[in-house]
């Protein structure tokens, strides 16, 4: 059984964040969340697992705001005590989502954790190690370069994605902020980034180091529940996080 951890959930409320604060605290471990609606996490919790707010109600601390609305001071109290942080953050599907304020709400909310963590260590005489997972998409490129070349009428659509789209630009910039993250030994970190999403129930899933399908809709797909779970077995299983740690898998359904 993994050591009880706590872990810090933002976009908590969102398709695949309600599946990561579940799937944690199913396997016994103590979840922070930071959601702007209390009542929307529990009752999200309670559609895909009837009772479980009432259930896992003694590991779930739940603290209602806008993150970007939270101080520095308040984001170093929110991260103290936690092993790991998650951030599912997105932006809604919608005309104000997409192209009204704020802009860089992932890469914002990322740096400000990110800092806030590093903050808490300074202060620590041994600083223990803490980690940091950030939800992205295949169609985000790793700035390392180490995907393979897509082919001319995919990187056109990726070109046309960031300057036409402020949330997959908002998501390119967050993980190029967190790939430049590796001057700390005691913050370590993954960027996750799962093919075309759909609902559905936990299965098998296969993680590769960059993407296996073409951007234009492959005949691959991975549920949310997947994704969360593929979150969850690398924050909990220390040779799957030594295994992706300071990388950007790509997260598919096991078709086995």
């Amino acid at each position: 059984m993994a050591a009880i951890t706590t872990t810090l959930v933002v976009g908590a409320t969102g398709a695949t964040g309600k599946h990561v604060v579940l799937q944690l605290l199913q396997r016994k471990q103590h979840v922070k969340a930071v959601v702007r609606s209390k009542q929307r996490l529990l009752d999200s919790l309670d559609e895909i697992a009837p009772n479980a707010s009432t259930e896992f109600s003694s590991s779930l601390e739940i603290q209602e705001a806008s993150l970007l609305d939270l101080s520095d001071d308040d984001l170093m109290e929110l991260t103290s005590q936690c092993d790991a942080t998650v951030s599912c953050l997105g932006h809604n599907i919608s005309i104000q989502g997409m192209f009204g304020h704020p802009r860089r709400l992932v890469t914002d909310a990322t740096k400000r954790l990110y800092n806030a963590i590093e903050a808490n260590q300074s202060k620590e005489a041994e600083p223990k190690k803490a980690k940091f997972i950030l939800m992205g998409t295949v169609a985000v490129p790793n700035p390392n370069g180490e995907d393979d070349k897509r082919t001319f009428g995919e990187r056109f659509a990726q070109f046309l994605l960031r300057y036409m789209l402020p949330p997959h630009r908002d998501n390119e910039k967050a993980a190029a902020y967190i790939q430049g993250k590796t001057d700390n030994p005691n913050l370590e970190w993954t960027v996750v980034r799962p093919t075309e999403l759909t609902d559905g129930s936990v299965s098998k899933y296969e993680m590769f180091s960059k993407p296996i399908d073409s951007l234009f809709g492959g005949d691959r797909s991975v549920t949310r529940a997947n994704v969360a779970q593929s979150m969850v077995d690398m924050l909990l299983t220390k040779s799957l996080w030594d295994e992706w740690k300071f990388k950007m898998p790509t997260v598919y359904d096991d078709l086995n």
